[in-house]
């Protein structure tokens, strides 16, 4: 069973250089991204899997994201925006489990920014530390992704309602 509690950590980013290649469609297509990712970027893939959401919230068709992987270098190619992702503030949190149970995660998130008087900024992001493998599965129990979302500092005087 996927562990569902969740902690929150408010954390600074460091800015990293990604090689990504943005989509729009269904969150499941995500994987024709990051193979396109793998086969140009090979050897300079210099970490875990990323991708960023430019929509606020989930969208069951037509989702605006980018698969993305962290790179050692530039490297020019058609159909990959090699950048420096901004670096910057971020509430954060590990979600265990399989990939169908991270709106737990994402809802505890955007409702510890609501009650701090955060302002989310987008896109968000979501960090794949332990997921399938490039020939098999695994199980889904034991995928480990962290979820950022950036924000902006808390409205100094904001009333809590």
């Amino acid at each position: 069973m996927a562990d569902h509690s969740t902690e929150i950590v408010e954390k600074d980013l460091a800015p990293l250089l990604i090689a990504g290649c943005r989509m729009k469609g269904r969150y499941e297509d995500i994987g024709q991204g990051f193979k396109k990712i793998g086969r140009a970027m090979g050897f300079l893939i210099s970490g875990k899997p990323l991708a960023l959401f430019y929509d606020g919230c989930k969208k069951d068709d037509g989702a605006d994201f980018e698969p993305c992987m962290p790179v050692r270098k530039e490297k020019n190619v058609p159909g990959i925006d090699v950048r420096l992702l901004e670096g910057g503030r971020a509430v954060t949190a590990i979600h265990r489990g399989p990939y169908e149970t991270l709106h737990h995660t994402w809802d505890a998130l955007r409702s510890w920014i609501d009650e701090g008087g955060y302002q989310q900024k987008l896109p968000s992001r979501e960090v794949y530390i332990k997921g399938p493998g490039m020939l098999f599965k695994g199980n889904p129990e034991k995928y480990i992704t962290e979820l950022q979302i950036p924000v902006e500092p808390a409205t100094k005087g904001k009333v809590q309602s």
